[in-house]
């Protein structure tokens, strides 16, 4: 089946076409600017923006959807559904859903509950609107996740593995007190109980490193890539570069940041960090690493809707080009991950693209394409 996109902006990976049109084939992108179309459905698009389909490198949405208040769980396959539809609304055609196995902190982010979630994600995508991919969190002072991770490895279930460590006075938690406010808050425990908690983190620690070495051994065989998660300093950035690491997941300060990319390592920071204008943590303003030239690549984190958003407010606030914007969330995450078939708009990639046009000054998804079939559409 041939379509012929026309009357388009259309985003290249170094610039704009302006009323231009583009042919789709069998699933991939067979032409620009064609010269030859016969065959093929042609829709005009009246001067709306083209552009890759996004690459959500971490969102952990899904959570939301399993569990929208404490306690009150919805059945997984039905959760999984419905963010596979909220991702195609967003114009997100391969998200990579961040599942954690963190077993302490309780919720959905339970070891037993995690994995079942990958394999219900594995299980619907043959019904799937966009290529859903499996992002998997480690909390590697919790001995009890790695061989359910391993499990998972054997069974070709995971794209992409994090190493988390929450434990306080590092990271994310500066200090007890932020990690006891943060328990307090999202699971309502005691301060007694959290810092029981924090001393199981603590002890399990000892032998965390040797639990990562066998992960990342794993994953590495499998050509899994790792990334570890809010580095706070360029020593620890190293030691996670030299263990086989190759991204660094929202960086806590500048200075780690500029040593990530100095180690080659892609970083990722959040897009609601952009639209908010600051991190909920307390950590470096997003819009800072980007003026810095440190930021390789932009998530969803945990709102879907907010990627498309970043990506058209960023020409506003920085020195970013739209076509530059546009490859934090496509390009640059395709060659983190190494998906050398999508993530820009060029003969013979797949044709995962969005119809974008901006409503009361807000950029809107009008219609998304995965491997060339419109999964979703607004009719006029």
């Amino acid at each position: 089946m041939k379509t012929y996109l026309t009357n388009a902006q259309i985003i290249l990976s170094n610039y704009v076409l302006e009323n231009a049109s583009l042919l789709i084939e069998d699933g991939t992108i067979a032409a620009i600017n064609p010269v030859v179309t016969s065959n093929a459905k042609a829709i005009d698009l009246n001067g709306k923006t083209v552009m890759p389909g996004m690459i959500d490198l971490h969102c952990d949405a899904i959570e939301k959807e399993i569990e929208p208040r404490p306690g009150a769980l919805f059945p997984i396959p039905f959760a999984v559904a419905q963010i596979d539809k909220r991702n195609a609304m967003a114009g997100i055609t391969t998200p990579f859903h961040a599942i954690s196995f963190a077993h302490e902190e309780l919720g959905v982010r339970n070891n037993d509950i995690a994995a079942e979630v990958v394999r219900s994600i594995h299980a619907y995508q043959p019904y799937a609107l966009v290529d859903n991919h499996v992002h998997c969190r480690y909390e590697i002072t919790d001995p009890t996740g790695l061989p359910i991770l391993l499990d998972l490895l054997a069974e070709d279930c995971i794209h992409l593995i994090s190493l988390m460590d929450h434990t306080p006075g590092q990271g994310q938690f500066k200090d007890l007190q932020a990690y006891q406010n943060y328990m307090t808050r999202t699971y309502k425990k005691t301060a007694a109980e959290v810092e029981a908690m924090a001393n199981k983190k603590i002890q399990n620690a000892e032998d965390a490193k040797s639990r990562i070495k066998t992960l990342i051994s794993k994953a590495l065989h499998q050509n899994i890539q790792i990334a570890s998660h809010d580095d706070d300093t360029p020593e620890r950035v190293e030691m996670m570069a030299n263990m086989g690491v190759r991204l660094s997941e929202f960086p806590i300060n500048l200075e780690t940041a500029k040593a990530a990319k100095a180690n080659r390592l892609f970083t990722i920071f959040g897009a609601p960090n952009i639209l908010r204008g600051k991190s909920q943590s307390g950590s470096i303003k997003a819009i800072e690493a980007v003026n810095n030239q440190v930021a390789s690549c932009l998530c969803s984190d945990y709102a879907p809707a907010t990627l498309l958003a970043a990506v058209f407010r960023l020409p506003e606030i920085s020195e970013l080009s739209l076509p530059q914007a546009i490859a934090l969330v496509t390009h640059n995450p395709a060659q983190a991950l190494k998906l050398h078939d999508r993530g820009e708009i060029a003969v013979g990639k797949r044709a995962d693209l969005l119809a974008v046009e901006l409503v009361n000054n807000l950029p809107q998804v009008i219609t998304t394409w995965v491997k060339g079939k419109a999964v979703y559409r607004i009719i006029p």
